[in-house]
């Protein structure tokens, strides 16, 4: 009788399945990569329109570094497209991951998402405060004087909530990566019906 492959070797078969897995392996990778690449570019966006953000008129001049609330925006997305940036270059490595470089990706993208959808909210709220004003603290309604300064900050603060966005995605991935690593735990139940799930 002919030995068949004892571990001399793998069947088509299984070199069929080995090349699916890193075809599918490496499309995973490269979908991963482009979706760390995305936010990196709109918060660049977003950083340079901020940046840029002043105006100058017979009422006065109104610029983005006045704004603590702006200031950080501005901080939160340029750390933010230097993390996309170098999480992208480390996920385009072809490589197994690893419970550590599991773990870290998915910390940090949970840090990074909430610090973007902080710096999102907080300026959303002085948006509408400069839009709309608040009479209970006297606070009255800016825009109508500096309406391209307000039309910058909108579209600034607007491109960040698509980057938490991006970021609640890159969440999700990471949260998947990490916890499939465990396995489901295993345990026999008997109910009073007598149903027994046997352990796999």
């Amino acid at each position: 009788m002919k030995s068949s492959n004892m571990g001399g070797g793998s069947t088509p078969l299984q070199k069929r399945e080995m090349d699916d897995d890193n075809e599918g392996s490496s499309s995973m990778r490269t979908a991963e990569t482009m979706l760390r690449l995305l936010p990196m570019g709109l918060c660049v966006v977003a950083l340079v329109i901020m940046l840029k953000n002043s105006q100058t008129n017979e009422y006065g001049s109104l610029s983005y570094s006045d704004l603590g609330t702006f200031r950080y925006l501005v901080h939160a997305n340029g750390i933010c497209a230097g993390y996309s940036l170098l999480s992208a270059i480390v996920a385009a490595v072809p490589r197994s991951i690893t419970m550590s470089r599991a773990w870290t990706f998915f910390l940090l993208d949970q840090i990074l998402t909430y610090v973007i959808l902080a710096a999102g909210a907080v300026s959303t709220e002085v948006v509408y405060l400069a839009y709309k004003g608040d009479t209970a603290v006297t606070w009255s309604e800016s825009c109508g004087s500096f309406r391209g300064f307000c039309h910058k900050a909108t579209a600034s603060v607007s491109i960040t909530f698509i980057v938490s966005l991006c970021y609640a995605g890159l969440s999700l991935l990471s949260s998947y990566r990490l916890f499939s690593k465990y396995d489901a735990p295993v345990g026999s139940y008997n109910n009073k019906g007598g149903i027994e799930i046997s352990n796999y």
